[in-house]
């Protein structure tokens, strides 16, 4: 198996060559373009007849037209060049992502198995937590590239329901904790919302599981979250819109002013404050974008380095009409 040094070595041996391969494309069309259009310029201005001026016309509007071929083409070769550096990362990442937990899964398993623990009640207990929190990880990420996938072709069906969402809260709550070791993670949770909300609960908690996921990677050794869901625009007397608003906050490394704009592009990811990216395809904020809009929503984000990161998504509070 190669070390992670070898492959992102041999990755950008492989973008070395295809970008060589374009800008030699591009330098063995444009130069004898470039002629073309000088000997064109040079017929028009030396020539002494209307021969010479529609030959130097010509001349250079068939080099204009190679010239406007090559920029289509070096386009064109580096987006799918980008793609597929793309697609590679993908995959490379998922992989990576999936792996982890599933050594965990075999290696308690196969412990299980040669009765290693057998008498030791507490430690086989132990174990069977770490698979089942394993197999909670794995079940999620699994979920995030087909909920991605769904979104990404237009296919993810919405069945609405308009309520409040209190027990949906406590639903992925109670999910969340699953997936944490016993006392790593001090996590709180408030829930005082009641306006009803028009919603789709599997997308809705994709939502709140990839806000709360991506919290946990990007929090150091004492983590603390906190996921909260209140009304905002009840009081009497005000023009505000009635909202309800899910925040998702963290004591984690934050993120730095320059990448607020670009967290929500499909497999972007920032610096972890480790020396390098997060694990990860990068999809989790780009699905809860896209479910937020979905839902008529928006999704803001208050950060900075090492300051932590709130992620707020306002939802409008369902209509008369939608209630029924």
């Amino acid at each position: 198996m190669d070390a992670p040094g070898a492959t992102r070595i041999k990755r950008l041996r492989r973008n070395l060559k295809l970008t060589g391969a374009i800008v030699l494309l591009a330098v063995g069309v444009l130069v004898p373009v470039l002629l073309s259009t000088l000997v064109g310029i040079l017929t028009i201005v030396l020539g002494t007849g209307s021969q010479s001026i529609i030959l130097g016309v010509l001349t250079i509007s068939f080099t204009s037209a190679a010239i406007g071929s090559a920029v289509i083409l070096t386009v064109l070769l580096g987006r799918r060049s980008r793609t597929a550096r793309l697609q590679a990362d993908f995959v490379a990442n998922v992989t990576h992502e999936l792996r982890t937990p599933l050594s965990a899964i075999r290696m308690y398993a196969q412990t299980l198995q040669l009765g290693v623990l057998d008498g030791d009640v507490e430690r086989t207990k132990s174990s069977l937590d770490t698979i089942i929190r394993e197999t909670e990880w794995l079940e999620a990420m699994i979920e995030r590239v087909l909920t991605w996938r769904a979104a990404a072709e237009d296919r993810f069906d919405l069945d609405l329901v308009s309520e409040p969402l209190g027990p949906l809260v406590q639903e992925v709550a109670t999910r969340f904790r699953r997936m944490l070791p016993p006392g790593e993670v001090d996590f709180e949770v408030i829930s005082t919302s009641e306006l009803p909300v028009l919603h789709d609960k599997n997308g809705l908690e994709s939502m709140m599981l990839n806000l709360l996921t991506n919290a946990y990677k990007y929090t150091g050794a004492e983590k603390r979250i906190t996921l909260e869901v209140t009304d905002e625009g009840t009081d009497e007397g005000t023009d505000e819109e009635e909202m309800v608003i899910i925040t998702v906050g963290d004591n984690g490394v934050g993120i730095h002013a320059r990448e607020h704009g670009r967290i929500f592009d499909p497999f972007y990811r920032v610096d972890s404050g480790r020396g390098g990216k997060a694990s990860g395809a990068g999809l989790g904020l780009a699905i809860v974008r896209h479910m937020a809009l979905v839902h008529r929503g928006q999704v803001f984000v208050e950060s900075a380095q090492g300051q932590g990161s709130r992620f707020a998504i306002h939802l409008p509070v369902a209509t008369e009409e939608e209630e029924t």
